[in-house]
């Protein structure tokens, strides 16, 4: 073992430079100023701890003569001075009013009626001009294929519970999305005879590739019903809507695009597969 005592190269290399930065500040008087500065400062720690320092009061501002108006134009259509400037009613300026006499009793509102009539004829000439346009516009660009109707349009088209489209249909008698008549139902929606709500709409499409029916035979059924209430009336059991909004309330994931697994496994549609899937769980 080697000696305590004994000081190495690098210690002693330390100290010859510590000494020579010492040096350099009493050189420079950094050590004079340095002891200065703590001087000041434990001397001002020492009055702040003795007394406190009273808080300064502030000024108060002096606000401007200007006037907060800078505007030519203000300045000359309302000069200051003036005592009538800040009257601007026509009577307390001695000027002239003239008062328009009311209609007599009950001829207001046979007035009010009358004008309400006459827009109501402007408005119903102007609808059947836009609907006559719009059902042009849309005869163009209509598609002849009746399950796949390609024409969006928001005022004509009914949405559909699964695709969600509001697309006018292909039917060669739809007067609603051949003719714009909006009183007549749509042939290729179809309606359910129980709720008669938006989850019994389906286009032709989807009731083929969801569900496996078709729409002429749908419109012979009067009582034809949706996924929806033959689920809650018990007719055939596992038969649900496979809409993604349904199968998200029945904590089911999605099916997406299922038509084409579901016919290599021979199903008519994707609600059998899932009808066949739900069975499978249950037992």
């Amino acid at each position: 073992m080697g000696r305590l005592s004994a000081k190495s190269d690098y210690e002693s290399l330390r100290d010859a430079r510590i000494s020579e930065n010492m040096a350099r500040m009493e050189m420079l008087g950094l050590r004079r100023c340095a002891g200065e500065l703590s001087d000041i400062a434990s001397a001002s720690s020492r009055r702040a701890a003795g007394s406190a320092t009273p808080r300064k009061t502030p000024r108060p501002r002096v606000k401007s003569m200007i006037p907060l108006r800078r505007s030519g134009r203000l300045a000359v259509a309302t000069p200051t001075g003036s005592a009538s400037s800040h009257r601007r009613s026509a009577r307390l300026n001695g000027q002239s009013v003239q008062h328009t006499a009311l209609p007599p009793k009950g001829g207001l509102s046979k007035l009010a009626a009358a004008t309400a009539d006459e827009t109501d004829e402007d408005d119903e000439e102007e609808e059947v001009l836009v609907d006559k346009k719009r059902v042009q516009a849309l005869q163009e660009r209509r598609c002849d294929s009746r399950g796949r109707g390609g024409v969006y349009d928001p005022v004509l088209g009914i949405c559909c519970h699964f695709c969600r489209q509001k697309k006018l249909c292909g039917e060669e008698d739809c007067k609603r999305c051949g003719e714009g008549d909006l009183k007549k139902p749509c042939l290729g929606k179809t309606d359910c005879s129980s709720c008669h709500s938006s989850n019994g709409i389906l286009c032709r499409a989807c009731l083929k590739v969801r569900y496996g029916e078709e729409m002429e035979e749908v419109r012979k059924n009067k009582n034809w019903m949706c996924p929806h209430c033959i689920e809650e009336k018990g007719i055939k059991k596992f038969w649900i809507c496979n809409s993604s909004f349904c199968l998200k309330k029945r904590k089911i994931p999605p099916t997406g695009i299922a038509i084409y697994n579901a016919r290599e496994q021979g199903y008519e549609s994707v609600a059998h597969l899932l009808m066949d899937r739900l069975k499978q769980q249950a037992f």
